[in-house]
This record gives structure tokens, C-alpha cells and sequence, in this order.
């Protein structure tokens, strides 16, 4: 009995969070598809967002090797490249 009810709390509180979450809107410039094909795939578009004001390119370039060869995200080497130019550009310090 416990396990369901244990169950049934984690459901409630997973379709509340679910709920009320809206999608991010990144900045359209060249590089926002790789970004949302290659990214959200896993977590949300807000992480750059908050990042942004500290983040230059060797943290964003850690980033995004972090996600492929930690978390194993399938991110091409061409992808990869336009998404660190994006987030620099957009989300980071420029440089």
C-alpha cells in the first residue's frame, strides 16, 4: 500500500511540474535549430538563459563537451561548433 500511494505522490507531483512548464524561446540567429534538436533533447532551453552573463566560449565549449563525453549526448562535431558559436554569441559574453 505504501508503494502506491508512494507512487501516486511522485505522479502528482511529476504532471504539476510538467504543467507548468512552458517552452523556452531561444533567439532566432543561425545556430538556434542545433541547439533545439541537439539540447532540449535532454534538458531545458533555460539553461543558457541563466548562464549567460558569466559564460565565454572555453566555458561553453566545456559545457557541451561535458554533455557528449559525460552524459553521452550524440552531438556531432559540426553541431557541436555552431552550438558553442551560438551560445557565445547569444548567451555568453561574445567571446
Amino acid at each position: 500500500m505504501k508503494d502506491a500511494i508512494f507512487a501516486a505522490a511522485l505522479w502528482l507531483l511529476a504532471t504539476a511540474a510538467e504543467g507548468d512548464e512552458r517552452p523556452v524561446p531561444l533567439i532566432d540567429a543561425p545556430g538556434r535549430d542545433a541547439v533545439e534538436n541537439n539540447c532540449a533533447a535532454c534538458h531545458s532551453l533555460d539553461y543558457p538563459r541563466t548562464n549567460a552573463p558569466f559564460m565565454g566560449r572555453n566555458m561553453w565549449q566545456a559545457e557541451v563537451d561535458k554533455m557528449i563525453k559525460v552524459f553521452g549526448a550524440p552531438i556531432e562535431p559540426s553541431d557541436a561548433k555552431v552550438i558553442v558559436d551560438y551560445l557565445v554569441q547569444h548567451y555568453g559574453t561574445g567571446q
